[in-house]
């Protein structure tokens, strides 16, 4: 199983199927609906039965159920795009078996236990990086392998029982969209887990509130020898804006249960300017109050130059499952004790992110998330432990079987 599976991952990721926050299109690009179609043949091959690959890019599957017990449908989800924070464009997986603790150096990239101590805990295991000028995929065709792969296992064992199993690939969520045409109806499932963490023994089914803020600033340009009392330097006035939040609370300061204001983009001149930051937030009261804060500071900047110098497009990405999940919750003791089944020790924690399942849990199919084994995701940096993700692979199938 493991080298079949690690063929599988590297064919897999050396497919680029990044996705493109500036596109209207849906899926964003149209990589994904080709590697939709790859996948939907792979579990056709397979024996996988109801497959779809539809308009939206979504591949749906599904094992009918092997005996006349009744048992919760259970269904796997993972998203097949890739971040467009790095490229993903002729990605080279390399692998490193037996890894000896010390540096892996790659092209302009060094992973170093230094930087990464992660890294020691993986000392004569197999990993999986990319050759240093792209990510490596591993978010989340990491996940997609372990599906079809604990897929493949159930289907040669019939002589493991189990209900209705669903599958579901998913475009697109790394630009927050990968729930948009989500249909429950056609998964058909009593609960689902989305196959999208990091290390090894993560089941999370918390993750941040999350929303978008976009302030465009208008400003007045004239010849800067008679600007005085007249000019609104737009580029002046995201700074000023920026300012105004807390400077504590961004990403790179924050950790555990506390949120933050992360700056996406800026960009301007003396005419024109615009600010893009992402608000995250586990207490939903809390996520309200920085909401809150983002308006307030715009009626300051309108206030301060002219009524109409910043205009604000603030929404909801998607919300903290945890108002719907907790511990006691049958999917997430389900998946505890699938973990303890399969040598895994068990990690609960939140996601300091969001997954497809936030938004499904949302509509009424409970979706906690599970690890895949990979680290460092969005970056040269990326790798994925093989052990860790064989131990996905039999979590998925303890999950699934009787």
């Amino acid at each position: 199983m493991t080298e079949e599976m690690i063929e599988l991952f590297k064919e897999l990721v050396s497919i680029d199927t990044s996705s493109d926050p500036n596109s209207e299109e849906f899926p964003s690009t149209e990589t994904q609906n080709l590697f939709a179609e790859i996948l939907a043949g792979k579990l056709a091959e397979l024996g996988a039965e109801d497959i779809q690959a539809d308009k939206y890019g979504y591949v749906y599957a599904s094992l009918p159920a092997n005996t006349d017990e009744v048992i919760p449908a259970v269904g796997f989800i993972a998203h097949m795009d890739t971040s467009p924070d790095c490229s993903g464009k002729g990605i080279q997986p390399i692998v490193h078996k037996n890894y000896d603790g010390g540096k892996i150096e790659l092209k302009g990239v060094t992973l170093s236990p230094e930087e990464f101590p992660s890294l020691l805990s993986y000392m004569g295991k197999t990993l999986i990086t990319s050759d240093g000028t792209t990510l490596l995929g591993a978010d989340d065709k990491a996940g997609v392998t372990e599906i079809i792969t604990a897929v493949k296992y159930v289907i040669e064992h019939p002589e493991l029982k189990h209900g209705k199993i669903g599958i579901c690939f998913t475009p697109d969520e790394e630009i927050g969209r990968g729930a948009d045409h989500f249909d429950p109806n056609i998964f058909g499932c009593d609960f689902a887990y989305t196959i999208d963490g990091g290390v090894i023994g993560e089941l999370s089914y918390e993750n941040f509130n999350a929303a978008r803020a976009k302030i465009d600033i208008k400003g007045k340009s004239v010849h800067p020898g008679d600007a005085k009392g007249i000019m609104i330097n737009a580029a002046l006035v995201v700074a000023e804006f920026n300012s105004k939040l807390p400077k504590d609370e961004i990403p790179s300061k924050t950790e555990g249960y506390e949120g933050f204001f992360h700056l996406t983009e800026i960009s301007g001149n003396v005419e024109t300017a615009h600010l893009d930051y992402i608000i995250r937030d586990f207490d939903k009261d809390s996520f309200e109050r920085r909401k809150a804060l983002i308006r307030e500071i715009t009626e300051e900047i309108n206030r301060e130059y002219t009524s109409d110098t910043a205009t604000l497009h603030l929404y909801d990405e998607y919300l903290n499952m945890a108002n719907i999940i907790d511990e006691k919750s049958p999917a997430v003791t389900k998946a505890a004790k699938a973990m303890e089944k399969a040598g895994v020790e068990v990690k609960i924690k939140p996601i300091r992110g969001g997954t497809d399942g936030a938004r499904i849990t949302y509509m009424g199919l409970p979706c906690p998330n599970i690890f895949t084994g990979g680290h460092n995701f969005h970056g040269p940096y990326e790798y994925v432990c093989v052990e860790s993700m064989l131990a996905a692979v039999k979590t998925i199938v303890n999950i699934a079987v009787k």
